[in-house]
């Protein structure tokens, strides 16, 4: 199988199963129709599919294996076991993605970019796929940079590419684990519950929780919480503004928020939070 292949087996097999899974155990109920956002949402996504291809040079794995050719990469210098720089690529790169996620929320014009991720009014399987396509563009091309100062094998590349795209559909979903496991699993990986506190309107809470994978950046950089105030199931998701449906869930919507001057710039501290 080609990476295309693997990667969009799984990625279509993980939104199959949390979307059933959410639908079987459900963590909060719906505000907005659920059709209406996942048919924008899967549009959304192909827009971005086809502006990768179109605008972006190289793949990340393209990417990692011409820096092996070429020499580039940190890990270039150091003569580890495989499954050492293996792993040490692939908590580097989410490391990474972690880093990445804390500045598209504070660099203004980033931000404009990114709260069409945090605009939906619900949080489901869907929202894991939601981003602006400028957002997608200016990502694959950090990524890129990212991968030739690491230097991270292609297998690495793309085993991490698979993961980050399933754990973003896994954290987003709106499943309810039983108490004890999530605790458990919090160790080891993001949970929905834990990602869902960074979807808050309140600005201390969705300034929290970044990572998407890997859930031991927050605790090291002191940007984790660990139950939003409100309690997951009374928590208000998305922006303080805009709150109509119409204003979050349309593609045109989606499309030309970062641009519409009738938005807000930032995020500001809901009501409920002063």
């Amino acid at each position: 199988m080609t990476e295309l292949q693997w990667r969009l087996g799984i990625f279509l097999g993980m939104l199959l199963v949390m979307s059933v899974a959410e639908w079987l155990f459900p963590r909060r109920e719906r505000v907005a129709p659920r059709t209406l956002r996942w048919t924008s949402h899967a549009v959304m996504t192909l827009i971005n599919t086809l502006a990768g291809r179109f605008l972006v040079p190289l793949s990340a794995v393209q990417a990692a294996e011409w820096a092996g050719e070429t020499g580039w990469g940190l890990l270039r210098f150091v003569q580890w076991p495989n499954w050492l720089e293996f792993t040490l690529a692939v908590v580097l790169l989410d490391l990474a993605i972690y880093a990445q996620h804390v500045v598209f929320h504070h660099v203004p014009w980033l931000w404009k970019l990114h709260k069409v991720h945090h605009a939906d009014v619900d949080l489901d399987a869907s929202s894991g796929i939601r981003f602006h396509v400028l957002e997608i563009v200016v990502s694959a091309f950090l990524k890129l940079g990212l991968v030739v100062l690491i230097g991270p094998t292609a297998l690495a590349v793309m085993v991490f590419e698979i993961v980050l795209n399933a754990g973003s559909i896994w954290s987003h979903a709106n499943l309810r684990l039983p108490t004890l496991i999530d605790r458990w699993l919090r160790w080891i990986i993001v949970t929905p519950d834990m990602h869902r506190v960074h979807h808050s309107v309140d600005l201390h809470e969705t300034n929290s929780n970044y990572g998407f994978f890997l859930p031991w950046w927050d605790s090291l950089f002191g940007t984790y919480i660990d139950q939003p105030r409100r309690g997951q199931t009374e928590m208000t998701i998305g922006l303080d503004s805009p709150r109509a449906i119409q204003e979050t869930c349309t593609v045109p919507a989606m499309l030309t928020m970062p641009f519409r001057k009738d938005l807000r710039e930032r995020y500001e501290p809901s009501a409920e939070s002063l």
